[in-house]
């Protein structure tokens, strides 16, 4: 059979940029590539497979042809946009949030439940938060192995999660602060020096923290914390899971980090868990405290796999574990994950 054609919807944007760059570099498994995106971008061209490519408008007639299409576009567009996708024959691997918990639409990271893409009543396919897929391809493996029973997560999230507005920001805001030394002595220096330009976050980024993640959502949890609860619950099939998330903005561009405390159905030893990490599709071990070797985004970032270290035994549960773990949130937190969802059809097609 002939290769099946994709479209890229959202090809201009910062997680569509990174999609037509693996594209580029993964096994070639698609015949015609087709980038879509917003009025104002039609007509630019941007690179895939070496080859200039034209973006063409958002508009019905795209998606004629077109066998799979990767959105990564904002809610309201996904919402509107598949729909149309899957009434031209074409299969939607969706990179937003307005599918991800439709309990007919299969929310999928192939490394953990690649066996859920064919079961797709409504032709669309979702791909988790990046928060979530920072963390689930380890969480799956060790669930594999023990059996999980909680989680309790506090994220250390990356400026980039909140899209190129937030890149701009923090990078805006350290060149404000940058090389004053006076800064950050006293209590609202910071703000002071960084006035309004706060972008998408409530408070400044740089040389700070903000415990907030997404929107207000009943009983002062946030859309991001509630996202990691239900869709790890999905992804792996435990709808009972207990889950409590704290969600925090750091001043890092990329790469989202987590710190876990993950309880299980059965003891579990440390040693052993660094084996099961180390042998798992998709995760790098780096845990080697005596030597300060462990995760962090500045060394991870641009990377695929989760990347996982500071494995330890918790002190008072011989069933739970306590880990640290990094993740490219543009990458396989978005990108990659799509891409690998693609695949699996475009193999699905072709069979």
């Amino acid at each position: 059979m002939s290769k099946p054609t994709l479209a890229v919807v959202g090809a201009t944007g910062a997680v569509g940029t990174v999609m037509l760059d693996i594209l580029s570099t993964r096994e070639d498994v698609y015949g015609e590539i087709r980038l879509v995106a917003s009025p104002r971008s039609a007509g630019k061209k941007l690179t895939v497979r070496g080859e200039q490519v034209e973006v063409q408008a958002l508009a019905p007639e795209v998606f004629e042809g077109v066998d799979i299409a990767m959105f990564d576009t904002p809610d309201g567009i996904s919402a509107q946009w598949a729909p149309v996708a899957v009434q031209h024959g074409t299969v939607v691997v969706d990179n937003s949030g307005a599918f991800r918990m439709d309990p007919d639409v299969p929310l999928v990271v192939p490394e953990v439940n690649a066996e859920a893409v064919r079961n797709r009543p409504k032709g669309i396919i979702s791909n988790p938060n990046c928060t979530t897929l920072s963390m689930i391809v380890a969480m799956g493996a060790l669930h594999r192995h023990y059996g999980l029973r909680e989680l309790v997560v506090a994220s250390y999230q990356a400026a980039s999660g909140a899209g190129q507005a937030g890149i701009d920001t923090l990078y805006d805001q350290l060149e404000k602060v940058g090389g004053n030394r006076d800064i950050g002595a006293r209590a609202g220096d910071v703000r002071r020096v960084v006035g309004d330009d706060l972008g998408p976050f409530p408070a400044p980024l740089a040389m700070n923290v903000v415990p907030w993640a997404g929107s207000l959502k009943e009983d002062g949890w946030t859309s991001e914390e509630l996202k990691v609860r239900n869709e790890s619950r999905k992804i792996l099939g435990l709808p009972d899971l207990r889950v409590s998330a704290t969600c925090v903005r750091v001043p890092v561009v990329t790469t989202h980090s987590l710190a876990v405390h993950a309880v299980f159905e059965r003891e579990v030893d440390q040693r052993e868990a660094q084996a099961v990490l180390a042998g798992s599709p998709g995760v790098v071990l780096v845990d080697d405290p005596e030597n300060f070797e462990f995760p962090t985004p500045a060394d991870v970032v641009g990377t695929d796999p989760t990347w996982v270290g500071r494995v330890r035994r918790s002190l008072d549960d011989p069933k739970a574990l306590d880990l640290f773990l990094c993740g490219d949130n543009l990458r396989k937190g978005a990108a990659l994950n799509t891409a690998q969802i693609a695949e699996l059809v475009a193999a699905e097609l072709t069979s």
